[in-house]
């Protein structure tokens, strides 16, 4: 399983304690990009920077390859999406991972990847 930008960001929430359990549970791998994404963001205090990369330590970075860009470039072109999302979803694709995300309406048109959203069901079950 593969863990979207949103997810990295909600487990980090108080109130999404489900959230972080089911992260320990799972064990899931994120993109580089999902890395770059939270970490880069130019308001990020210092605690939440530790806080990210305390979450971020527990799982694998997958990095890009040639076949990750070269599907980016396909996904870009059948549709409107961000360069960050078709590179995760291009890399989801690429080792047959299913994609945690809570925006499935982002990613659903792909044809060949798996989505799921934890924070719609009961992720305790």
């Amino acid at each position: 399983m593969m863990i979207d930008t949103n997810i990295i960001i909600y487990s980090l929430r108080p109130e999404h304690a489900q959230l972080q359990s089911w992260l320990l549970e799972q064990m899931p791998c994120c993109s580089v990009i999902s890395r770059v994404e939270t970490l880069g963001y130019h308001r990020l205090t210092t605690a939440a920077q530790r806080s990210l990369e305390g979450v971020l330590s527990c799982m694998e970075v997958i990095y890009p390859s040639p076949v990750t860009f070269e599907r980016a470039i396909q996904l870009r072109q059948q549709r409107r999406i961000s360069l960050g999302d078709a590179l995760i979803a291009a890399t989801a694709l690429e080792h047959r991972l299913v994609l945690a995300t809570t925006n499935l309406s982002d990613f659903q048109w792909i044809q060949g990847l798996t989505i799921v959203n934890p924070m719609e069901r009961s992720i305790n079950a």
